[in-house]
């Protein structure tokens, strides 16, 4: 495909589709779970604004992507260190 042309064929009849609504597939729909997005984390992140300096953010940003995750670890290892 180049992105041009539709994924398709303009001449498909929707009602080719096959009819869900009988032989094994209720019973499959009826056994699947239902899963959606992500799963729960047991120690969820709480979401806050915080307002840090500029060079602050631009350093940790300058590594791309995960920057927060980069923040968190970092004031986890500064918690570790105060505890000592």
């Amino acid at each position: 495909m180049n992105g041009k042309e539709p994924s398709t064929p303009r001449d498909s009849d929707p009602d080719d589709a096959p009819d869900l609504s009988t032989g094994v597939w209720p019973e499959k729909f009826a056994r699947a779970t239902l899963r959606r997005g992500r799963p729960r984390s047991a120690n969820p992140k709480v979401s806050t604004t915080i307002r840090l300096s500029p060079d602050v953010v631009d350093y940790f940003k300058a590594d791309g992507r995960g920057w927060q995750t980069r923040i968190d670890n970092a004031l986890r290892d500064w918690i570790r260190e105060q505890a000592r």
